[in-house]
């Protein structure tokens, strides 16, 4: 029986890649950058994501991540790389002016609560993660928010973990980790994090990134995740409730 859900952020719940564009569209209007096109947010998602994955694998801290992307795409792109300290600074609170929930995930967080305690786990920054929260209206729904920043250890740390146990001891009588669910759609970060705190798993892959999903699969398959699902309302039928 699952008694509580940690819910992952952006690429779950939200649409990362939508405000991602947005904020980096409009910023590059502040900065006289000139037009940003679709390919140029292409190029920047690739450097972002490697430097993601260093920092989930602990060879590099997250300080130096977010400025070098940019330092590298701007490079890259024949623009200022001096820029991009103060580029990255005005994007945190940019990423938390476009709000795109997947799959009606406002709704779904709404519908459960009062039902199951659900929680917010992410590795954002402080600074873009507490806009997104209040804008999205997901932090007065969630019965708690742990941000990595905050805790100082990154998913997929075992360490990140430690004070969502602690606070969901406190709130859930005789509460144990398999009762507890993880979902989210990175397998470096969200999943791979939740085996190695030893709970369920469960990995969104949306219909949309399904060529990234294929990709992953059977790297999915050898990490034995308990659940995948493909649009978020297929979280009622794991939780054996009724869809609102």
């Amino acid at each position: 029986m699952i008694r509580a859900l940690l819910w992952d952020l952006d690429g779950t719940l939200l649409n990362f890649k939508a405000a991602e564009a947005a904020a980096i569209r409009s910023l590059f209007k502040d900065f006289g950058f000139g037009p940003c096109t679709d390919e140029m947010i292409r190029t920047y998602a690739r450097i972002n994501d490697a430097y993601w994955k260093k920092l989930e694998r602990g060879e590099m801290a997250k300080p130096e991540i977010l400025v070098r992307r940019f330092a590298d795409f701007f490079a890259g792109e024949g623009l200022d790389s001096a820029q991009a300290p103060a580029f990255n600074q005005r994007y945190q609170l940019a990423l938390g002016d476009t709000i795109v929930f997947c799959d009606e995930g406002d709704r779904i967080v709404q519908d459960l609560k009062g039902k199951i305690p659900q929680y917010g786990v992410t590795n954002g920054t402080l600074a873009a993660q507490t806009k997104k929260l209040e804008r999205s209206g997901l932090g007065a729904l969630f019965d708690g928010v742990f941000i990595s920043d905050q805790i100082g250890y990154e998913k997929p740390d075992v360490r990140f973990f430690a004070p969502v146990f602690a606070q969901l001891a406190e709130d859930i009588p005789c509460i144990t980790k398999d009762e507890v669910l993880i979902i989210g759609d990175s397998l470096t970060s969200d999943m791979l994090g939740g085996i190695r705190a030893g709970i369920r798993t469960c990995w969104y892959h949306p219909v949309e990134e399904q060529g990234a999903a294929t990709a992953g699969q059977d790297e999915a398959h050898q990490m034995a995740i308990d659940h995948e699902i493909q649009d978020l309302h297929e979280i009622y039928g794991i939780l054996g409730m009724n869809q609102k």
